[in-house]
């Protein structure tokens, strides 16, 4: 097989590539905002047990995750499908790390403006909603597109649990005609190709919200 015919055979993976990255993002977005603000305000027990979830999935590798989900599970009589286990396993684990983002977010904003929101009669969640998430958004952009280049980049191991992604076209047609360097090299060009289109927006978004929240974000998205 040619470079190109290699080239166009695993981009055939592409599309399960994406389908779990975005059913990961809807794991690990709403995880991500919620965990962080719940161990930012909570205290005592209810704190701890929420912080054990966050470690619980920061700790634990995503591969043992997904053979876990996938293929223990059943054992005791519970099925989740491959797609739900890689977007779960991924999102759940990006988010983790995600809600630190959210908390340090939190911890570095003014205190005088909540003061302020709640001396003119709003609720502490308006508090949050109007004022301090606006604010937030700016702060955490660049680690949260970096969160979402790992979530990408994490794709490769769902080959393990059989899913048709590009890493397994790639090892499909490794058996087909044993040529690594070709086909790692064109695998490896397939994911620059969908990842680059990213930094390169993310910087974009992360400039656009910087000048219209009137402050500048630290490091560049992108930057891992």
């Amino acid at each position: 097989m040619s470079f190109p015919e290699i080239f166009l055979g695993i981009l055939e993976g592409m599309g399960v590539t994406l389908t779990v990255t975005l059913f990961g993002l809807c794991f690990a977005i709403p995880f991500a905002l919620i965990a962080g603000v719940l161990q930012q305000f909570l205290s005592g027990w209810p704190r701890a047990i929420v912080t054990f979830i966050i470690e619980f999935w920061r700790s634990t590798p995503v591969l043992v995750l997904m053979f876990m989900f996938y293929y223990s599970l059943p054992v005791a009589g519970i099925y989740f499908s491959a797609t739900t286990v890689a977007a779960m396993t991924l999102g759940l684990h990006i988010g983790a790390y995600g809600s630190q983002s959210v908390r340090a977010a939190l911890q570095a904003l003014d205190r005088g403006q909540v003061e302020a929101g709640l001396a003119l009669g709003l609720t502490r969640p308006v508090v949050l909603w109007k004022i301090e998430l606006p604010q937030m958004v700016a702060a955490m952009l660049p680690t949260f597109v970096n969160q979402f280049i790992q979530l990408v980049k994490g794709t490769a191991l769902v080959a393990l649990i059989t899913m048709n992604d590009m890493t397994h076209r790639a090892k499909e047609i490794s058996q087909i005609t044993f040529d690594p360097p070709a086909i790692y090299s064109a695998l490896l060009l397939a994911y620059f190709m969908l990842l680059y289109p990213t930094t390169i927006f993310g910087r974009w978004l992360e400039r656009t919200v910087g000048r219209r929240t009137g402050r500048t974000t630290e490091g560049r998205a992108g930057d891992v």
